[in-house]
């Protein structure tokens, strides 16, 4: 039975027993898109489902820290540290294929005592989203593509990184756009990374080396978007892993070296008629669609206010800057990689947008919530977009919150978009990313000892 044909708790307790799986690990993707969960035995998954975990685990930090004095937080919270009920989605059932025994992963949804969902956990989030698109009679359809680096160990974090040694004994000292040779290099990794991607049935499609030095770039064939929220939540799971066995790191960082370009995770994003099965993109004569300069004039309008979504860390602006190969503003065109907001050459039944501004380092689910959640607005509020940018757009104005602190402040401004995904959301997602923030302003950085110390 394939893992993706996996639709009830029937079929996943046969699948369990036919792959002779003795230990499972029940995964929750919390805020920052970490799994967080309970490892236990086959025997006690099968015979008590309904776990637990506290509601908290949904409203940490990266550091694992919880907003202390934020009232929004408290009052989502509370002060008991209530427990949420976790209900494993049977289609999500996968092996671990590198670990030693026999063993399965399964995401978990967050319920409520009274069987409502956790209005603010990211796969909730999303269902929030998508449950829109169908009240509509529509089916969102997204294909992320996720840059990430490979890195040389680095146990010092004062240290800066650098790119791992390939099967040369080298490594890459200039940027290889597209070369094979230097995919080649990591060809043992690569096997790997494929042949437990094969057995999850990820389905990936392409693999291709980006600008940066040890900068590669995944795509995955299109879908929903749970389906492909789930799948790259556990590609950053499995690459992370297989890197570890090839004495190396990886990391969906957004800028994780000086020198190098930032890693982005573009989301091409279609939309369906349910019952046709046509884009609603494209007209009957293959003409583009009222609705799909709404949506483009929606992500226009409202990608600057979800930035704390997609770009959700101090570090993620790093990349959005001028010079960096990544978007500075929410300008659109056909086929031009400089703007925030790009049109595909492609088939009228094809016609898709790709939203350019999402980090790497996003969490999938928020990630792609967020942006349908600007284009369905478009939609409604039936708005129309700028000019299509013919030239590069990495000279024109930036029009991209510079910092997380101003991108929060943008996001706590709008109403809509709190709307959409939900106002408690919202509250519990803005106090985590202060939080962060705060932290990150206690520590002095090597630049500021560097160039501030003996001269100010």
């Amino acid at each position: 039975m394939s893992e993706q044909k996996i639709l009830n708790d029937g079929d996943m307790h046969s699948w369990l027993a036919e792959k002779r799986v003795t230990e499972m690990e029940c995964l929750v993707p919390d805020l920052t898109g970490v799994a967080r969960g309970k490892i236990l035995p086959r025997e006690k998954f099968t015979a008590e489902r309904a776990m637990r975990l506290p509601e908290a685990v949904l409203g940490m930090t990266v550091t694992g820290e919880s907003p202390a004095d934020n009232e929004g937080y408290h009052e989502v919270f509370g002060s008991t540290e209530k427990d949420m009920v976790l209900i494993p989605d049977p289609t999500t059932v996968r092996l671990v294929p590198w670990a030693t025994d026999p063993t399965g992963q399964v995401i978990m949804d967050c319920f409520f005592h009274d069987g409502t969902p956790v209005d603010f956990a990211p796969r909730n989030v999303l269902r929030r989203v998508a449950g829109l698109y169908r009240d509509m009679g529509w089916t969102p359809i997204v294909a992320p593509e996720l840059e990430f680096y490979l890195l040389a160990r680095n146990t010092d974090p004062n240290q800066p990184l650098v790119p791992p040694l390939g099967r040369s004994g080298r490594s890459e000292t200039s940027r290889q756009l597209y070369s094979i040779d230097a995919v080649n290099e990591f060809d043992p990794l690569f096997e790997d990374i494929y042949d437990y991607c094969d057995i999850m049935e990820l389905e990936l499609d392409t693999l291709i080396h980006e600008f940066g030095a040890g900068q590669f770039e995944i795509n995955f064939l299109h879908d929903q978007p749970m389906i492909l929220a789930d799948k790259v939540f556990f590609f950053k799971r499995t690459l992370r892993e297989a890197a570890l066995r090839h004495d190396m790191y990886a990391t969906f960082m957004a800028k994780p070296m000086t020198s190098e370009p930032g890693s982005a995770m573009h989301i091409h994003q279609s939309v369906i008629d349910t019952k046709t099965g046509l884009n609603i993109f494209s007209n009957p004569d293959g003409t583009e669609s009222p609705l799909f300069m709404n949506y483009i004039a929606g992500l226009q309008k409202y990608l600057p206010s979800a930035m704390a979504l997609l770009a959700p860390y101090v570090n993620s602006y790093r990349r959005v800057v001028r010079g960096g190969a990544a978007p500075i503003n929410i300008e659109w065109g056909y086929d031009n990689r400089t703007v925030g907001i790009r049109v595909p050459i492609s088939e009228p039944e094809a016609r898709r947008i790709e939203n350019r501004v999402v980090g790497a380092d996003a969490n999938p689910y928020l990630a792609m919530a967020v942006t349908l959640a600007c284009g369905y607005l478009g939609i409604k509020e039936q708005l129309q977009p700028s000019k299509a940018a013919t030239g590069s757009a990495y000279d024109a104005k930036y029009q991209l919150p510079r910092g997380l602190s101003e991108a929060l402040d943008m996001l706590k401004e709008a109403k809509p978009l709190h709307d959409m995904l939900g106002k408690r959301f919202i509250d519990v997602y803005v106090a985590v990313k202060e939080a962060e923030y705060e932290e990150f302003m206690r520590v002095i950085s090597p630049w500021e000892r560097d160039h501030l110390l003996m001269h100010v």
